[in-house]
């Protein structure tokens, strides 16, 4: 009796996407790969003599089993994007992955204290520790018909115990509807910049980005998104969601306008690719010339109650470019609280892949106004600026010093703002003992002027001034 196998064309676009496996800049599998049909592989029992056996049973067999088939030698399989295959039928597929890394984290040589613009000093948190990071198990795969797609997952902030957004469970469903058209529901990164973009974990840096990246970019939201391809070299991506950053956030602080939307549109004229998940660096070593050139919009009414005032686990807050949180108490020292806000920002990136080198190259713009506030005295004090202009860009670069085993990078960032002009530089070191992508050990020494962004799931401080240094060794699969 034949049993037909249908595999899977592969997953919907996440910010996670793409660990080790062919993707596309959005986090599908490579574009090839999705248009293929679903296999069908028959497996019977019975197996005759001089007959093949199917791939888990090439081991020798008898040429005939009176009963059932002898079970497979090994459970499942491993693939690259999509982890160990749990289960495979005609009605579905199960994959399981896991991203985690430890870190070790010295910020000894940073300064205490730092001074606002308005005079007002703060305590800098300065560690110096072993961190279990974040743990994420990921169960992903289709149900019924391999274009209806599904990822649920459990993802921890282990440095942030105690705090509400430490344990996160969320995910999303999704359907292929072609190439052109997929559509997905659920809990999904804003494609405000390329680190949100799906490109994660596939960074030169573990699981952090630059302070200017940090700074202008917004998060993960619940919301509706689609994403797909315009042409063979040009790509879309488009999410309306509840706000920038819904972790740490209920449903009750969620203000009642739908409103935050963001897009991203990137073409890859020389090779139709930019290696998997369009990440950073070139591992795979290209050896045509390829190239990406992306623009990034971003929307979002924004209210106090909807931006968590904790510092918690891959947050989004609208902050001054000295670090001043613009819904904190008083931000500006004079007596005014800001209970409403609009938050507009514009990227454009563009990179560059050959023999083992990338360089990357993104800039930022960033607007926010109509400001609603609250006086807090009787006097006619109200707030020094009618809007904020901030802009910044970031740029990293990296080549591989041995094949698939050694990695240089240097990465860094400015940002030109109304309160400040804070700036950083990383060089450091991948190392991939097995020359694959899924394992890996990073070194990195990180300099910090005037932070103005922090917290404990990154390597900087909020007002960081000097000298960091962390090392992670990190699992993706």
């Amino acid at each position: 009796m034949k049993t037909l196998t249908l595999l899977a064309g592969g997953l919907a676009t996440f910010p996670m996407a793409g660990f080790a496996g062919q993707s596309s800049g959005t986090g599908e599998p490579d574009r090839e790969a999705a248009k293929q049909q679903p296999a069908v592989l028959a497996q019977r029992a019975p197996v005759l003599q001089h007959e093949q056996a199917p791939a888990h049973r090439q081991e020798q067999v008898p040429d005939y089993y009176p009963s059932a088939p002898a079970p497979p030698s090994a459970w499942g399989t491993y693939e690259p994007g999509k982890g160990f295959v749990l289960l495979r039928s005609d009605l579905g597929e199960v994959n399981f992955s896991i991203f985690s890394y430890v870190r070790y984290l010295n910020q000894e040589n940073l300064e205490e204290t730092y001074t606002d613009s308005f005079d007002r000093t703060f305590d800098v948190s300065i560690r110096n520790q072993m961190q279990l990071q974040k743990v994420n198990l990921t169960f992903k795969g289709w149900l019924f018909d391999p274009k209806f797609q599904y990822r649920f997952y459990t993802w921890t902030s282990n440095s942030n115990q105690g705090q509400s957004a430490q344990v996160v469970v969320a995910g999303y469903m999704s359907y292929l509807f072609n190439d052109n058209f997929k559509l997905g529901a659920g809990i999904n990164a804003l494609p405000t910049t390329r680190t949100t973009n799906g490109t994660f974990p596939n960074w030169l840096k573990v699981d952090h980005r630059t302070i200017a990246d940090e700074f202008f970019r917004g998060s993960y939201t619940t919301g509706l998104w689609a994403w797909g391809e315009i042409t063979d070299k040009v790509e879309y991506r488009a999410m309306i969601g509840n706000n920038l950053s819904q972790l740490g956030v209920d449903a009750d602080e969620l203000d009642d306008n739908f409103n935050t939307l963001s897009g991203a549109l990137w073409w890859m004229p020389t090779t139709g690719e930019y290696g998997p998940a369009n990440g950073f660096g070139d591992f795979e070593f290209h050896t045509e010339p390829a190239t990406l050139f992306g623009i990034h919009y971003t929307r979002s009414d924004e209210d106090a109650q909807g931006q968590p005032e904790i510092d918690s686990f891959d947050n989004s807050q609208i902050r001054l470019s000295d670090g001043t949180r613009i819904f904190s108490p008083d931000p500006f020292d004079v007596g005014v609280n800001i209970r409403n806000a609009t938050y507009q920002m514009a990227a454009v990136n563009g990179g560059i892949k050959y023999c083992g080198y990338s360089l990357d190259v993104e800039y930022y713009w960033r607007k926010v106004n109509d400001f609603r506030t609250i006086i807090l005295n009787d006097t006619d004090t109200g707030l020094p600026v009618d809007d904020l202009w901030d802009h910044g860009f970031q740029v990293q670069g990296s080549t591989m010093l041995a094949p698939k085993t050694l990695q240089m990078f240097v990465a860094g960032s400015k940002i030109n703002g109304e309160y400040g002009d804070p700036w950083d530089l990383a060089l450091g070191f991948n190392f991939y003992p097995f020359k694959r992508r899924e394992l890996r050990l990073t070194a990195q020494f990180l300099y910090l002027d005037n932070s103005p962004v922090g917290y404990n799931s990154v390597p900087f401080s909020l007002g960081g001034n000097g000298v960091v240094f962390n090392t992670e060794l990190m699992l993706a699969f």
